[in-house]
This record gives structure tokens, C-alpha cells and sequence, in this order.
């Protein structure tokens, strides 16, 4: 640690021979510049936040600075982007009890307790459990946080965001009962009384009663998920959906420079907030970019919420919820196309991919560049590939792979599963992918993203053999799924993705090459500095 402080601290060395002043030089290292060919370089230098030159040590006799920085041998890359998470609410979270790894029921039950002591708040809220994960892979009950918190809400959202568990407070609050339905989502009822769990759109009719955050806790949550995403080598994140004032204040906060992350900002599919862009137009400033708008076709698998064309191999009959109607999806595809907005849509089981890739192909026969995504892109059927291609972007989290892989087979069947998590296929047909983690459903560190595309192992290296093996990722695919794919996705590739001359100076400094090193080192590999616009951001 001592080592990476003493150097990154940038010294005042003056070079004399020439008068072309410059704010940063840097040299002496493994400089993957993710160009069209791939070139590596030692050396290159930045003014006025962007990349000069890009070349050898030759730039230290063409260059003055007072900022040189000696790499002494690391690696750097272009500034990471994360192409699919939740910023906002990852922030939000650190206020909230943490439930991922809760070995049961009675194990989450107890870190609410134990979160409660020191929780003043009229609610307890929390997000991190996996029922796939117990001993007895069967949803939670309200019964033990009913016991425990008889007048305080408790609201407790699984990992991937598709189901809550809420106590009775909330659902006498909400008005919830065994009758109640809603399109698109479930009330799960057992024995003629709801247990607590809801499904998708379900969630919203709690979340309606449970109490917001003020402005000031926003503002401190924002800024503690980008203290996150810079100690993780993030200097573009793409927010998978939003309303309009969280995307607002996130401008208004970069504008004061109290936020330095750039940032890719889906709108959430709302009446309100599609009539509040569409009208206000494309939005692009030097960190906010806004252009595009979130859908959710479907839930999720681990809810058993995503839409299939067959009923699921451990529950026959259901074959999952679509969350918005396939109609609902044409007509707004549509209206995108006829706007210039990209439609980035979460699709996960068969039957909503499916449903999107056919809307997307119909509304955009005749829009060049539309480059519009699908996220997840999850399980797809060999018959619906060639619909992805130069207008069809597959935006995909490979660690959904990793940690769905114990029990995706149960879901799909063994002949299904196996077209699911096809992220080689999808590369094969589109020609690009980029890449994210979906934090904080996964862990923010976009090093698991690389691991788990290249390896197909979980963070413990399992399966030894790697999982279904012929849909991983070459490291040279990976990088470029985690930069200059990512800007692609993002229309931003001549300002970013890349270390080239004129693009903004954002990279990210490694302790070692995650391109060359043994498969089973990459996961050490550390964060050494994490630079934007040529300023430090982060320095371990």
C-alpha cells in the first residue's frame, strides 16, 4: 500500500527542453489504449482533461508538466464503464441493512433485528436475500417480522429487486390483501392469507406507503455510491432507470462539481417522465447523458417472474409475468423510434425476448443508428438470435451467470438452460456487447464482470471447468464489453471507451495486467488509482 501512495503521489518534476506545457504526463507503464487495433503504448499525456498524445517515453523530451506520474510498471486501462446498474439505489442501500449471503430465513430475520437496534426510522428496509441460497428453497413468510417489529414496517427486497417481503404493518398500510391483484405482478398467498411476499408490480403498492428519503439523504447517497464506483475503477455508470427529478438533482449535483462520475441515465417508462423528455429532448452535457428510456418486459428467474414460452421445469404451469403488456411495448417502441430516444428494455425469459426483439424490429425498419438495448438478454431462443445485430445491442451482466448457475438449470430444464447466459452467441450476431454488473443486485467490482466472461467461475472458481464454456468471452471481448462497446451502447464512443487522442483522460490504474496474468489471479487484482478528466478520484 505504502509503494502505490509514495508514487501516485504526482511529483514536481520540471523538464526544460521544451516550452509545450501539458497538466499531466504519464509514462513507464502498460498502457492497454482499447483503439481500433488494440494498440498498447508506455506513455501519454493529458491537457485540459483530455488525452494529447498516446505513445512512448519519447513524450517526456517532447512535453513539460509539472504532474509526472511513473507508473513504475502497472497497467492502465480506459476508464470502466459499468453498462447496466442501479447507482441510485446502490447508494441508497448503504443506509439500509445488508441481507446478501443470509444463509435462511431465520438468518435474515436476525440482521433485521440486530440492523434495528441502532434504526430510529419509522421503517426498516433492506435488499440482499435469496431464498435459492437456503437449505429450504421456498419464499419467506412475514411471520418471524411480525413477531419481531408488530409496529414498524419492514420491507426487505430480494437481490434481484423483483420480489419484497413486508411485514403485516406495511400491508395493512397498503390496503394489501388475498384479493388483491395487479397486472403484472402477484400477491403470494398462502392458506387464504398473503405471506408478505410480492411480486414485481405487486412491490409498487407497498413501496406507494413505505416513507421516501429526504433530498439530503439523496444527495449523501449519491455521493457514497460514487465513492464506491471510483474505488472500483467506474467513471461511467449507466443508470438502468430513473425518474426524472433523481436524474435532475444527478445533474445538478454534477454541475456544482459535487459529482464527478459520468453518468448514462435511463428514464424510467413512466407516462410523466417520458412526456417531461420527450418534450425537454435529449439532455447531454459533459457528465449526464440523457437519452433513453428503461422498460421492464418481464421479472426475473430467481422469482420466477420471467416470462417463458414453456411453463418453468420446477413449477409447471407458470410461465411468468410480462410487467408491461407486449402491446404496451409495440406502441412505445414507436413512439421511441419516432423521437430519436433509444429503448433499452429488460428482457429476461424467452417469451419477453422474444416480444422485444419482434417490437424492436418492427419499429425500427427504418431508423439507421438506433442502437437500441436489450438488457439481460437472458435466456433467448436459437429461432429470436438474429434478430440482435447493427440496430440490436445485447446489454449483459456476466456474474448473473455465475450466480444463477446452482439453480438455473432447476427453472429451465437441462435442454433450455442452455440458452441462457449465450453471451458468445449474442456477440457472434450483434458484432457487440457491453457489459455491467446490475449492482447492488450483484457486487459493484467490474473485475467479477471480467472473471466470470472470460472464466465462467463464480468468485471460488467454481465450476472448476467453467460454466458452459463455449459462451465465454476472450479478455480482448471483455475489455472492450466493459469500454468502448459500453460508449458504443451509450452513442459516446468518440468521447470515451478509449485512450486516443481528444477523448476525455478517464482511466483507471491496476496493480497488475488483467489481460496477461494467470486466470486465477485476476480477482486480486486491485485498484490503484482511478483518474477523471486527468484528476485523481480515487488512490489506494
Amino acid at each position: 500500500m505504502k509503494y502505490y501512495l509514495s508514487f501516485l503521489s504526482l511529483s514536481l518534476i520540471l523538464i526544460s527542453c521544451t516550452n509545450n506545457q501539458v497538466d499531466l504526463i504519464v509514462h513507464n507503464g502498460v498502457v492497454y489504449t482499447v483503439n481500433e487495433t488494440f494498440d498498447t503504448a508506455t506513455a501519454f499525456v493529458v491537457k485540459e482533461g483530455k488525452f494529447l498524445e498516446i505513445g512512448n517515453e519519447d513524450l517526456l523530451s517532447k512535453y513539460n508538466s509539472k504532474n509526472i506520474l511513473d507508473l513504475k510498471g502497472l497497467t492502465v486501462y480506459p476508464g470502466l464503464i459499468d453498462a447496466h446498474c442501479h447507482f441510485y439505489n446502490l447508494g441508497i442501500t448503504q443506509t439500509q441493512v445488508e441481507l446478501r449471503g443470509s444463509e435462511s430465513e431465520k438468518a435474515m430475520v436476525d440482521r433485521v433485528i440486530k440492523f434495528a437496534e441502532n434504526e430510529e426510522g419509522p421503517a426498516i428496509l433492506g435488499r440482499g436475500w435469496d431464498q435459492n441460497l437456503w437449505e429450504v428453497k421456498e419464499f419467506p413468510t412475514k411471520d418471524m417480522l411480525d413477531n419481531a417489529f408488530p409496529d414498524k414496517m419492514v420491507a426487505l427486497r430480494r437481490v434481484d429487486g423483483h420480489a419484497l417481503l413486508v411485514n403485516q404493518k406495511v400491508l395493512d398500510a397498503a390496503e394489501i390483501t388475498s384479493n388483491t391483484s395487479i397486472e403484472g405482478g402477484e400477491v403470494i398467498v398462502k392458506d387464504g392469507l398473503p405471506t408478505g411476499v410480492l411480486i414485481d408490480n405487486a412491490m409498487g403498492l407497498a413501496n406507494a406507503v413505505i416513507p421516501k428519503p429526504s433530498r439530503s439523504k439523496e444527495i449523501e447517497a449519491l455521493k457514497a455510491a460514487e465513492k464506491i464506483a471510483f474505488e472500483n475503477g467506474l467513471t461511467t455508470v449507466d443508470e438502468a432507470g430513473l425518474d426524472w427529478d433523481k436524474l435532475e438533482l444527478i445533474d445538478s449535483l454534477q454541475q456544482a462539481n459535487q459529482l464527478k462520475i459520468r453518468l448514462y441515465g435511463m428514464i424510467s417508462n413512466s407516462p410523466e417522465n417520458i412526456a417531461h423528455y420527450l418534450e425537454k429532448g435529449i439532455t447531454q452535457t459533459n457528465r449526464l447523458t440523457v437519452r433513453s428510456v428503461k422498460v421492464y418486459a418481464d421479472g426475473a428467474l430467481g422469482s420466477r417472474g420471467a416470462a417463458l414460452k414453456a411453463p418453468y421445469s420446477d413449477e409447471q404451469g407458470n410461465t411468468g409475468l410480462f410487467l408491461t403488456p407486449i402491446n404496451e411495448i409495440n406502441t412505445l417502441a414507436i413512439k421511441l423510434s419516432a423521437n430519436g430516444f433509444q429503448m433499452n428494455t429488460h428482457a429476461i425469459g424467452d417469451a419477453a425476448n422474444e416480444a422485444v426483439l419482434k417490437a424492436y424490429a418492427s419499429a425500427l425498419k427504418k431508423v439507421d443508428d438506433p442502437r437500441w438495448r436489450v438488457e439481460h438478454a437472458q435466456v433467448v431462443a436459437k429461432e429470436d438470435l438474429s434478430y440482435f445485430g447493427k440496430k440490436v445491442i445485447p446489454s449483459v451482466q456476466p456474474t448473473h451467470a455465475t450466480s444463477d448457475m446452482e439453480w438455473a438449470d432447476e427453472r429451465l430444464g437441462e435442454e433450455r438452460v442452455k440458452t441462457a447466459y449465450t453471451y458468445k452467441e449474442l456477440l457472434d450476431v450483434s458484432g457487440k456487447l457491453a457489459l455491467g454488473t446490475d449492482f447492488p443486485v450483484e457486487e459493484v467490482n467490474p473485475l467479477n464482470t471480467f472473471y466470470a466472461a472470460v472464466a465462467r467461475k463464480d468468485k471460488n472458481g467454481h465450476p472448476a471447468s467453467g460454466y458452459q464454456m463455449k459462451n465465454a468471452l476472450t479478455r480482448e471481448d471483455a475489455l472492450k464489453g466493459m469500454t468502448i462497446w459500453a460508449a458504443f451502447a451509450n452513442f459516446e464512443e468518440n468521447q470515451k471507451g478509449s485512450i486516443e487522442v481528444g477523448k476525455v483522460a478517464d482511466f483507471v490504474i491496476m496493480s497488475q495486467d488483467i489481460m496477461t496474468v494467470d486466470e486465477n489471479a485476476i480477482l486480486q487484482t486491485e485498484v490503484v488509482a482511478t483518474l477523471v478528466d486527468g484528476q485523481i478520484v480515487y488512490q489506494k
